[in-house]
């Protein structure tokens, strides 16, 4: 990942009902929720989703699929996972087996962090 593209998504995310919306795709997993169950969730017209759906496509944060005529959506959940290692890969100078402690502390599930492995510019290895 790069900088334009990190840069993207947290602009992308810089509205509490993207976050919303963001979580309750992330919820639905790979089935994705139709645009109606997603306005009807969170309580908000359909216009006003649309809107947000549309800054969170141009971003790459989600997929739609037409179904008939309904829009499903979909979280992209590989480019979320790829933005944390971009956000983590150099922690502790390279390494990260320096970070245990701080790991052990997140409230995040052990598999969503990115492996332990000396990261930096250059690449990883185990």
């Amino acid at each position: 990942m790069n900088k334009d593209t990190a840069t993207k998504v947290f602009e992308s995310l810089s509205s509490g009902i993207r976050l919303d919306v963001w979580r309750l795709l992330v919820k639905a997993g790979l089935e994705g929720m139709v645009a109606g169950q997603l306005a009807s969730e969170l309580d908000i017209a359909p216009n006003t989703l649309s809107f947000h759906l549309k800054a969170m496509l141009h971003a790459g944060l989600v997929s739609v699929e037409q179904e008939g005529r309904f829009l499903r959506y979909r979280g992209n959940i590989p480019l979320m996972l790829e933005l944390i290692g971009y956000l983590t890969e150099e922690c502790c100078s390279g390494h990260p087996e320096q970070c245990l402690d701080m790991r052990g502390t997140a409230n995040c599930a052990p598999d969503v962090l990115p492996p332990l492995t000396s990261c930096n510019k250059e690449g990883c290895s185990s």
